[in-house]
């Protein structure tokens, strides 16, 4: 286990020099974008949720003069058409649009970076397509199991418990044996005004259990009405499939990325997707770095998280020359 003494600053801002709409299907639209060194290290950001989508700060964890950064968002998410849209939106159509855009953009291979969501729909890459990655820098692991949606549909009480009462309670009590299937009926029902107060709400949820401290910042950015609706159902459409994986899918497939370089980066008092998860990837793969940070819950923005991950990628650029 690494812990850095070094504290890391987010890069400056920059701006993306090429984006656009990649057709998929003739129906979903793929917001993509590059920002950095055009011919530099190709990375590709994936963002959490499933449905959280991609900001203009994520393009600060990287050095804008040696990386290419390549950010999109997924199915339904962000600047992606049609919003919040989960027909034909699993993780098998999100990997295969990973491909599309690697090959649109020429790129042979590239580092992935993904926390939470972002860090199972990274090693579900690896280990469908390990020929096309650099290595992995991974944040806040889930890995799609029973027990971790257990955990954030019922569990986290346990540390939260006035957070998860307005969750639960926002539902009628004739429906509260089944949360996800209650919410989710809710979520995808077309009519604004059952949908939208469920996504706040559930929204809300997940970003106060988000930090170790409590932040405005971290619950505002979510519970806004249209950044609310894609994370919310978008996350019931996954969950309540399972995440389109089997069961133990990562655990069974490590072989495939053994040989692959990277950094698992996991906050101590990560409730939203605790440590345990990240222990025990860490132990099926010591080639990995594992850096727990001591101060810190679930967040990429809590300033020791960041500073970590921003390490993470310096130590790969570093260990490139």
């Amino acid at each position: 286990m690494d812990v850095s003494s070094t504290t890391y600053q987010l890069y400056p801002d920059i701006e993306a020099y090429d984006k656009g709409l990649l057709d998929l299907d003739g129906h979903h639209q793929m917001y993509w974008e590059v920002s950095g060194n055009p011919d530099g290290v190709p990375v590709v950001f994936l963002h959490g949720g499933p449905g959280a989508g991609a900001a203009p700060s994520h393009r600060r964890f990287f050095d804008p003069e040696y990386y290419r950064i390549v950010i999109f968002d997924q199915r339904g998410s962000g600047r992606s058409k049609p919003f919040a849209d989960v027909s034909n939106n699993t993780t098998q159509h999100l990997l295969s649009d990973m491909e599309v855009l690697r090959q649109q953009l020429k790129i042979d291979k590239w580092l992935v970076f993904g926390g939470s969501w972002g860090s199972s729909l990274a090693l579900a890459y690896g280990i469908e397509h390990s020929e096309r990655v650099l290595g992995f820098i991974l944040r806040g692991i889930f890995l799609c199991s029973q027990k971790e949606l257990d955990w954030f549909l019922d569990g986290i009480k346990a540390v939260f418990p006035e957070n998860w009462r307005e969750f639960s309670e926002y539902l009628p009590a004739d429906e509260r044996a089944d949360l996800l299937g209650a919410y989710h009926q809710r979520l995808v029902d077309p009519d604004r005004h059952v949908h939208e107060p469920a996504a706040r709400v559930w929204a809300r949820f997940e970003g106060a259990c988000s930090t170790l401290l409590p932040s405005h910042r971290g619950v505002s950015g979510l519970d806004s009405g249209r950044a609310s609706v894609a994370l919310a159902r978008i996350e019931a459409h996954y969950f309540v499939n399972d995440l389109y994986l089997p069961e133990n899918y990562f655990f069974d497939h490590l072989e495939r990325i053994r040989h692959l370089p990277g950094t698992i980066v996991q906050g101590r008092y990560d409730m939203v997707c605790p440590i345990g998860t990240a222990d025990a990837l860490a132990k099926e793969l010591p080639e990995l770095s594992y850096v727990v940070v001591p101060d810190a819950g679930h967040s990429a923005m809590e300033p020791a998280v960041r500073s970590a991950l921003v390490g993470a990628t310096e130590r790969f650029k570093m260990s490139q020359k």
